[in-house]
Order: structure tokens, then sequence, then C-alpha cells
């Protein structure tokens, strides 16, 4: 029988796939001598095939690297985004539907340019301050591939340039042992999975599952070419009524839509995950885990971590300015539900891509330290209670990216054995 080794360490695919082909050939030519050889000249070749056999072996087992069933059990490995060459997407109609009408001349006059400059260069030094911290808590820092996102590309369906690898919760999301890639609805977002690429080989070499979900064409029948967005009414009346800029025409969804608890994940229907998303999510997991579907009260929902964030086993951070509808379901099931005080941010502190409510997209290092926004003492006062250490850090102007510490990290490896939490 012909065994393949899995290849370890920092191989190549192609050096992958020119030692198994080397073996094949080895393989057949010895086959193909030995039908035609005599009874002798086998005989004799018997000390070669051993030391073949004895090439070909199974490599050690060794624990995989990748591992997480919760957001709360003690983080030893995590991915953390980059702001570098992040680049104002493009104004099209799905990142309209997703933007605040204050910021649309702002995307009018950036679409496809870099961000502000200092702006970013103060979110780069940020984001490495935030690395340093992490590692000090004892936490292993990965970083994506540095890529230019300004380049133009076009499939048959649309051209765009671009944006960033700065939120590796919305396009990475581990499940056990599996990293599963999500197939997001931004066409300024296309090809962002190749930053992150040589990281998820490195984690599948080392023995993690690796799925791609359905990549979406993104042609204009995925984007409700007509969504009415002229007020934040014209939202809330939409919303709904269930009617989103993404139609139901191939599935699309964003990780960060999805919150895991042991054997139950929670997501909601957005502007950037649908039904279809949703269900290929319930099919791929089950029958493991079960996908609850929940909704809140959420005029533009895009990413639940900041309108629901799980920090720990039956413990729920709910944002009391987006009710979750499905409530009393978490408190039948004897969850404590923590409303998180008002954010302090200031107005006038731009958020291109996001509420103030980025204050609750805190990331637990464990079930009693948390890293959350220096800035926010009330939000401190709160963990505090809870019996939380709170580890600080300024983000502030990473903030204006798009997003909080839940954003910008995906934990690839977190302490802890798969449970049920929600009965």
């Amino acid at each position: 029988m012909l065994r393949v080794r899995c290849l370890r360490g920092g191989s190549r695919g192609a050096e992958a796939a020119h030692l198994i082909g080397a073996m094949l050939g080895r393989a057949v030519t010895g086959w193909v001598q030995r039908a035609f050889q005599s009874t002798s000249s086998a005989a004799a070749a018997q000390p070669q095939h051993a030391a073949e056999e004895e090439h070909v072996t199974e490599p050690q087992q060794q624990e995989c690297p990748v591992c997480s069933h919760n957001e709360w059990d003690l983080l030893e490995e995590v991915i953390v985004g980059r702001a570098e060459n992040a680049h104002v997407p493009p104004f099209t109609v799905e990142v309209k539907a997703n933007t605040y009408e204050k910021y649309w001349p702002f995307y009018q006059k950036h679409g496809g340019q870099p961000f502000p400059e200092d702006h970013l260069k103060k979110a780069v030094s940020e984001i490495e301050e935030m690395c340093n911290i992490l590692c000090n808590e004892g936490v292993t820092v990965r970083r994506p591939e540095p890529i230019d996102w300004s380049t133009e590309y076009k499939t048959p369906d649309f051209t765009s340039s671009g944006m960033y690898a700065a939120m590796p919760r919305d396009i990475l999301m581990v499940v056990g042992n599996e990293i599963i890639e999500a197939p997001m609805a931004w066409r300024a977002r296309f090809f962002e999975y190749r930053a992150y690429r040589p990281l998820i080989k490195e984690y599948f070499r080392k023995g993690a599952k690796w799925t791609t979900a359905p990549k979406p064409t993104m042609a204009d029948e995925l984007y409700d070419q007509d969504y009415p967005i002229r007020t934040v009414e014209d939202r809330h009346q939409m919303a709904a009524q269930g009617k989103f800029v993404t139609t139901e025409h191939e599935p699309c969804f964003d990780a960060a839509d999805f919150i895991r608890a042991g054997k139950d994940l929670f997501v909601q229907r957005s502007q950037v995950t649908n039904y279809m998303g949703i269900e290929w999510m319930c099919r791929h997991l089950a029958p493991d885990y079960k996908v609850h579907i929940i909704s809140f009260k959420d005029p533009n929902p895009m990413h639940i971590d900041a309108t629901f964030n799980i920090i720990g086993p039956g413990l729920v951070l709910s944002n009391p300015d987006r009710p979750c509808s499905q409530i009393d379901m978490f408190k039948k099931a004897g969850w404590t539900i923590v409303k998180p005080p008002t954010p302090l941010i200031p107005d006038d502190h731009p958020l291109w891509m996001s509420s103030k409510w980025l204050s609750m997209n805190v990331l637990m290092l464990d079930e009693k330290r948390v890293m959350v926004d220096a800035n926010e003492s009330t939000i401190h006062k709160m963990f505090e209670n809870l019996g939380i250490k709170t580890v600080k850090v300024n983000i502030r102007h990473a903030n204006s990216l798009g997003g909080g510490f839940h954003c910008w990290t995906t934990d690839i490896r977190r302490r802890g054995t798969l449970q049920s939490y929600f009965h």
C-alpha cells in the first residue's frame, strides 16, 4: 500500500506536489520492475524495497495548533489584523447600505484611495501596541501578510479595488479545530483571503481542518440595487420587514455575524449575511453544532459582536440600544444578561464603518481577564463589578477602520473543551 505522508513546517505547495509526485513515480517504477523481474532478481531487490518503505514513514502525531470552542476560554494564540495599506472601499451599493449618511461624502471623495495618512499611522501604532500587550499577557500573536490593496481587479461580474486585512474576525471563524473562510459580501473584500493564506496553510499542514465556504460571484443580482436608505427610519422599516441590501441570490456571510458558545452558535441575518449563507453553515456544522438565528432592533445590522457579545458561560453583553427579540430564551436557559453602559467616545471622532458601541466589542483573554478600551472608564467599572480584570488598551484610531478588539482578532487556540452551555 502506498502511503503519502503529511508535510509539516514551512514547505510550499509546489514542494509538496514535487515530493508526492516523486514518491508516486518511485512506487510505479518499482511495481513495473517487479512485474517483469525473475524470482531471483525480485529477491535481490528486497533490501532496496525495504529501504523505501522505511523512508515513507508515518508522521509523528502532534497537537493541532487550532482549537477554539467559545469566546472566553484561556486564549493561547490569536491572529491580529493589519492596518497597513488600508484603503477606503469604493462607494458601491453594499457599502452605502452599511455606512451612516454623515460619512457618505467621505466615501464619495476617498473611495478607492488610502485612508487619511496621519490617522492610519496612528492606527498602525495602536495595533502594534495591542500586539505587544497580548504577548505580555502570554498570548502568541500571528499577523496576516501586508498586501497592496490599491490594485484594481476585474471578474466577469464586477470591477473593484481592495480594502484591507484589518478585521480577521470578519473572514475567519474557528470552530473546534476547523478554520472556516467566510464568503463575505463586499466586493472590495473579494481577495482579502490572500493575506491570510500563508497562515492558514501553515495551520493546515500542522493538522487543522480548512474549509472555504462557496465563493460568491458578487454579481449584481446579489444586491438590491434600489435598496432605500435615505433615513434611519427607512433602515428600521426595511430591517423589520426582513429586507436587506443582500438578496438570496447566492450564499454570503461575514464570520463576525456568528458568535460561539460551545455546541451552540448564534447568528443574525444582516446586510452582509443572508439566509442562504446561514443555511450553508447549519448544514456544514450539523449534527455536532446547532446554529440559532436571533434578531435585534437594529436599523443597520452588520456583525453581531457590538450588539450581542458572549463573554462567559451563560454570560452575555446585550446592547441596550439594540434589544434582542429572542432574549427570553436566554433568560429561560439561565443566562445572565448584562447591559453595558453608554459609550464615552466623542461625537467628533470619525467612525467611518461602525458605531460607538465598539466599547462592548471586547476580547476575553479568559473568564477573568478582558481586553477593553482604555478610554471607556464606565465599562471598566462594569467588568470590575463582574469580577473580571480589565487589560486596558487604546485603539481609538484603529476603531475608525471599523472594529474593536473582537473585530481586530480571530482566536486560533483557546485552552478548553467542547461543552453545551445552552439548554
